[in-house]
């Protein structure tokens, strides 16, 4: 990212899974609702989200790297649950700290793209650990990205657990209860919908889930912290 004369570019991340961060050059300041901010760490991580990230950054280089549950549950462990909605300085958190040795040399040397891609898959590689509960969350996570899938009941029933399972699994891996994360997965397919389909309108985009826009606004203001046109209008 080059930002003309020293300055800088703001704008706010859709809610996610949870992203490892690093950069070399500009630090960003970045800030989720209701958690502490965090400015200029050069390894920041945001834990799954159902809450925008507001960042600030100027010129730099940056890879990113984003877990879905298996990921969690294969590279970070413990619960995920503990790290929603925050983002927190990688360096100091002891979640991460195997990552240290990663954002220590990853930039070693002269910018070099596959040297760094390298770098990173020898760490993830070295990292890796069988999940116990591996084929148990790849069921849930195919089902919640399946289009069709509107109820917990329904999404229970196809994973093939029952919902007290499903409940503390999802919490566990995926950070949230079911009934969120399929709320979540509604609202950004329609924002993904949107945001590539140039010159579209917000009607034309909204998932079928929603019973009408009045209710898509509501659930847009509640997960972004802005209405849909004010999103809209910002710089991206």
């Amino acid at each position: 990212l080059t930002v003309a004369d020293g300055g800088k570019v703001v704008d706010h991340l859709h809610p996610e899974w949870t992203n490892l961060r690093f950069f070399s050059g500009s630090a960003p300041d970045c800030s989720i609702p209701g958690s502490p901010p965090l400015a200029g760490s050069p390894f920041p991580v945001t834990g799954p989200s159902t809450l925008p990230l507001r960042f600030e950054l100027g010129t730099t280089r940056m890879w990113g790297v984003g877990l879905f549950p298996l990921g969690w549950a294969r590279f970070v462990g413990g619960s995920a649950a503990a790290l929603t909605n925050q983002v927190v300085d990688g360096t100091q958190h002891p979640a991460f700290v195997p990552f240290a040795p990663l954002a220590d040399a990853l930039y070693a040397g002269l910018p070099d793209d596959e040297a760094e891609f390298a770098r990173l898959i020898a760490c993830f590689r070295q990292l890796s650990r069988p999940v116990r509960d591996e084929a148990a969350i790849r069921a849930v996570h195919r089902a919640m990205v399946d289009t069709a899938m509107s109820t917990v009941a329904e999404l229970a029933d196809r994973a093939g657990l029952n919902p007290r399972t499903l409940e503390r699994l999802c919490r566990r891996y995926f950070g949230f209860p079911p009934k969120l994360l399929l709320r979540r997965q509604r609202l950004m397919r329609t924002v993904a919908a949107y945001m590539t389909r140039a010159g579209g309108s917000w009607s034309s985009v909204i998932d079928g889930h929603y019973h009408d826009q009045a209710h898509f606004v509501r659930e847009f203001q509640a997960f972004m912290r802005m209405g849909p046109s004010e999103y809209a209008a910002l710089d991206h």
